[in-house]
């Protein structure tokens, strides 16, 4: 047991801060003694240690004790939603520690608004949340749609500058994802309307895709090229095949179109598409 002021000298925060959570039913001392001291556990420590992980990320107190109460709150799984954030809280200061040197040394450069990608990201959350039977019929599973996510905030400096060189800024940017976010479904029926059947069928596609890492140019990966085309001759109207260039050519702009190769990667695996494109390729060359 510790008093509360070894607890505030080891959690840095005052005496005072203790004695408030405890009148607002946040953080209630293990044991009172006979004298009316309040005595705290590992276990209030580590509630203690949960509820400043939650405050360094701006949360409420109000909001910190509904979360702590709620009967299914997994301290584990918080734990880790808790690194996540604050290791993007940590990147992105980073980076503007990058844009602050940058700026002492009289370059030109974005302010740190036009970085900042957390409304969009919390948007994707927000969908993934609230539209789960969209994302594993378009995605494949949640997982997957997670991976996409933290691919963004990999790569938020990157996503940032593309955002406002396409739309002009990353608020417009943000305001045109979330409108294709709320037709979702719609537009994503829209884009496969326009492919042929043939490339709907996935199957091949996957089959072909499971092999990333392979030579393309060997004989069993073509021979998988091969039967792709020739699926398509029997089955594609006429018009989109008829030169097996053509064709080639078009199976290889739509595995390289940056929407539809997020959406299939996340089916077929990173590099999925790449890969597809790669093997399309090596069969041109090889025919020429």
């Amino acid at each position: 047991m510790r008093t509360i002021s070894q607890v505030a000298e080891l959690a840095g925060i005052s005496a005072r801060t203790l004695q408030y959570y405890d009148e607002i039913g946040l953080l209630k001392p293990s044991k009172l003694t006979q004298s009316g001291y309040r005595l705290y556990d590992d276990e209030a420590l580590g509630m203690l240690q949960q509820i400043l992980f939650f405050k360094e990320l701006d949360f409420k107190l109000k909001e910190i004790k509904e979360f702590m109460q709620n009967p299914d709150f997994n301290r584990i799984a918080a734990f880790k939603k808790q690194k996540e954030l604050l290791l993007l809280k940590r990147n992105r200061t980073d980076r503007l520690i990058q844009l602050l040197t940058r700026l002492e040394k009289g370059e030109q450069c974005m302010s740190f608004k036009e970085f900042d990608l957390s409304d969009y990201i919390n948007a994707l959350e927000d969908f993934k949340s609230n539209q789960t039977e969209k994302i594993i019929k378009h995605w494949g599973s949640v997982e997957n749609f997670d991976r996409f996510i933290q691919k963004i905030r990999e790569n938020e400096s990157q996503v940032a500058k593309l955002a406002i060189r396409q739309f002009g800024s990353v608020e417009k940017y943000t305001e045109a994802m979330k409108q294709n976010l709320e037709r979702f479904s719609e537009a994503m029926n829209n884009v496969y309307s326009q492919i042929p059947e043939e490339m709907r069928t996935e199957d091949k596609f996957f089959k072909l895709a499971s092999h990333k890492g392979e030579d393309v140019a060997s004989d069993s990966i073509q021979n998988m090229v091969k039967e792709i085309i020739v699926y398509a001759r029997e089955n594609a109207p006429s018009e989109l095949v008829k030169e097996e260039d053509q064709y080639c050519h078009m199976i290889m702009e739509l595995y390289s179109n940056d929407y539809l190769k997020a959406v299939n990667d996340a089916k077929f695996g990173a590099g999925g598409c790449d890969y597809i494109v790669e093997a399309f390729r090596c069969h041109l060359n090889n025919g020429k």
